[in-house]
């Protein structure tokens, strides 16, 4: 249960930091109240975890030698995948401009359908929503199926969430701070070298 917390915990923190999802919770907590919209991003994390665990309980079923191999070549595939993006960002494209901008426009896109005067519950469903499908098909929803299908479901649903919390308790506090400054470049090759290192202790273990 110890490894596969430490792993939900580090796969997810490491991979989350500079992630769309971090974005938007960074451009709400600028405009409403920290509290309302931390409390609607990670339930949208945790609802996502809880749902991607589920998923890779059900892949369980499947046999083992399959889900071992799946889970050693989704690790190492998208290690492989970061790696080769990280080698490719110039310096211009170091500070994570792509994520910030479509932060921007799926909050601009939510609120222009929503009352100008927003209470808690708004507030809440807003950041619920644009998380959810933010994470929606990302590579951590993914690699938290994986992690689910071939370790300990309560470790991996802990550590995963308290993962999530981390970050969205990052992005509300001290976002704004630190958006600026994040390196996307260092950040998608460190979560490669983590993707790896995952995929060779899965093969060990096999």
């Amino acid at each position: 249960m110890l490894t596969a917390f430490t792993a939900g915990l580090l796969l997810i923190t490491v991979s989350e930091l500079g992630d769309k999802t971090f974005f938007i919770a960074v451009i709400l907590a600028m405009h409403h109240s920290r509290r309302w919209v931390f409390t609607g991003v990670v339930a949208a994390l945790a609802a996502m975890t809880i749902l991607s665990v589920l998923f890779g309980q059900a892949a369980s079923l499947l046999p083992k030698v399959y889900i071992h191999y799946a889970e050693i070549a989704l690790f190492v595939a998208f290690g492989l995948k970061l790696l080769y993006d990280a080698s490719k960002m110039s310096a211009a494209d170091d500070k994570a401009e792509d994520e910030i901008k479509e932060a921007k426009a799926a909050v601009e896109k939510a609120d222009s359908h929503l009352p100008r005067q927003k209470t808690p519950w708004t507030i809440i469903a807003e950041a619920f929503v644009l998380t959810f499908m933010a994470e929606w098909g990302d590579r951590t929803q993914i690699a938290t199926i994986a992690l689910a299908a071939g370790n300990n479901i309560i470790g991996v649903t802990i550590g995963a969430i308290l993962g999530h919390a981390i970050c969205a308790a990052i992005a509300v506090i001290g976002g704004k701070m630190i958006a600026g400054r994040i390196s996307e470049r260092q950040l998608t090759f460190a979560g490669g070298c983590l993707f790896l290192i995952f995929g060779i202790v899965a093969g060990m273990e096999g």
